[in-house]
Formats: structure tokens, sequence, C-alpha cells
């Protein structure tokens, strides 16, 4: 069966959704362990007493104020957060578009 020029041109735009939203999948699951990450890291400094804490940046350890450092995790998860929701609305978008696109492709088909 060959396919028509518009039966062709929902699947590629089908493709390309389903694409997408494999790549904001793997996003949200990166910002994910971050966030986790970030949360054990201030965890620990809530049980620890130091008053100085080590940080890496790039290849060297930084001896820092744990306050500062918290503070910086702190808004380092703020972030994410925002970036969390922002991939979750376009996770939507994308999921609408695709089911859209599967009815076109049913009633061309169909």
């Amino acid at each position: 069966m060959e396919l028509t020029e518009e039966q062709k041109s929902l699947l590629q735009q089908l493709q390309f959704y389903q694409q997408q939203l494999q790549s904001i999948l793997l996003q949200k699951e990166s910002i994910r362990l971050q966030v986790a990450e970030i949360e054990e890291s201030l965890e620990e400094l809530k049980a620890s007493k130091e008053k100085n804490v080590y940080k890496i940046v790039g290849n060297v350890m930084i001896k820092k104020p744990a306050e500062e450092v918290k503070k910086e995790l702190e808004e380092s998860k703020e972030s994410l957060d925002i970036k969390m929701k922002s991939m979750e609305k376009i996770e939507e978008k994308v999921v609408e578009k695709l089911k859209e696109l599967q009815e076109k492709l049913k009633g061309v088909v169909g």
C-alpha cells in the first residue's frame, strides 16, 4: 500500500513529536537526579555541625562556609524546580499534539 503525501507528512510529524517527547523525558530524569543529589547534600549539611565544608569546583575542592554552600544548593534546587515545571508544561503540549496527530492519522488511514 502506497502512502499519500498527507499520510507521509502526518507520520513524519508523529515521529518528530515522539522524538521530542523522548528528549523531554530524558531531560526530566536528569533534573530529577540533580534534585535528588542536591536534597541529599542539603540533608548532610543539616546533619553536620561543621561551620565550613568543602565544595568541588571543577577539579578543585574549596573550603567554604557551610551556610553559603547551603544557600547555593537551595538556589540550584529552586532553579531546577522551575525548569522541571517548564518541562512538564512542554511535555503536556507534546503529548496533546501526539494524540491529535494519531487521531488524524487514524482518520486518513482508517
